[in-house]
């Protein structure tokens, strides 16, 4: 007998928990390893890095039976255009991440005795970094179209594995994420974000997720017709 689907609410709040989570893995880490490296910055962004992307391995495989795992804007609309999600309930989804982001960062201040809310400082800006955030966004979205396609077990694998990377080759740290994008600029921490620059940092991922898109339509249509 088929198990049915988890209802709206439960995958809403699959999605809540999850992205809640995964922003207080990608600032809690970041004020650790801060604390920790002191002023090596290599160091810090390392134990960044490898602390979210086995976060996300460990979210993927608890959250992905429930919701698909999206913990991200660009992914869920990209999911309903492709026919993964029924739209109307995108929306639902979409609260429910930048909602979970916003709980993620006040529990990583409790859990470091920092004040709940701290506006941050750290410019985060320019056509360097909005080109990383295109590369950084394209290619996540690419790696889950096409692994989930072939390989479905790898996903969490291939998305950790990309974002581990793309810390490190983009010149933005790959937040690849509106959600968390926007819940990183209530923290004045390692992984903080000027408010004034999270709208530029929206809608290039939002251009990414849809390069992602169209290019992967080509790729699998061409595969498949050949």
């Amino acid at each position: 007998m088929d198990t049915p689907a988890p209802s709206l609410l439960r995958r809403a709040v699959a999605e809540c928990a999850g992205t809640a989570l995964l922003a207080a893995i990608v600032v809690g880490s970041g004020i650790m390893a801060e604390r920790l490296a002191g002023a090596n910055q290599a160091v810090a962004l390392l134990c960044n890095a490898l602390a979210t992307g086995a976060g996300l391995v460990a979210l993927i495989l608890t959250f992905g039976p429930v919701s698909g795992a999206h913990f991200n804007p660009v992914v869920t609309v990209v999911s309903g255009l492709d026919g993964g999600l029924r739209w109307k309930q995108v929306p639902a989804y979409v609260l429910a991440q930048v909602v979970g982001g916003l709980g993620g960062v006040v529990v990583a201040h409790g859990m470091f005795n920092l004040p709940l809310i701290s506006f941050s400082g750290h410019p985060r800006t320019g056509p360097g970094q909005w080109l990383a955030e295109v590369v950084a966004t394209a290619g996540l979205v690419a790696t889950i179209a096409v692994v989930s396609r072939r390989t479905p077990a790898a996903v969490p694998y291939a998305v950790a594995a990309w974002i581990v990377a793309a810390y490190w080759f983009t010149s933005s740290t790959s937040f690849a994420n509106p959600a968390l994008t926007f819940a990183r600029a209530f923290t004045d921490s390692f992984a903080g974000v000027r408010l004034g620059d999270v709208p530029a940092f929206v809608v290039v991922q939002f251009v990414g997720g849809g390069l992602a898109l169209l290019g992967t339509r080509w790729m699998l249509a061409e595969r498949q017709s050949s």
